[in-house]
């Protein structure tokens, strides 16, 4: 892709991961206000169920990319030294990337295989 439509694709990506977001979280929203678990085991059982699992693993990596694409461009915009920029855009990469993992791992310790 282009330099000039690198933009696009920033953009593109922000509305398509808020769009799945959204219904995601309202999804969650609806079923633990609707049905909410009684305790933890059946937390855990709701969320082993593959349907619920899927939306889950989907929505960690979505989330981290919405969160990235958004502040990236805010660091673009309002950070002008460009060692300041590429050190705070370092921190917070190693901060998503830290985030999912553990994300990830504490959905699989819930029985997702």
């Amino acid at each position: 892709m282009s330099r000039s439509a690198s933009g696009l694709k920033a953009w593109l990506v922000q509305r398509l991961t808020a769009v799945y977001l959204a219904l995601f979280l309202t999804y969650l929203v609806l079923h633990l206000v609707l049905n909410p678990p009684a305790d933890h085991a059946a937390w855990a059982a709701w969320v082993g169920r593959p349907g619920v699992s899927l939306g889950f693993l989907l929505c960690i990596p979505l989330l981290l990319a919405h969160a990235w694409v958004g502040i990236r461009d805010v660091l673009m915009d309002y950070v002008k030294p460009l060692w300041a920029r590429i050190g705070a855009m370092t921190l917070f990469g190693l901060t998503f990337i830290a985030s999912g993992l553990w994300a990830l791992q504490a959905i699989y310790s819930l029985g997702v295989r």
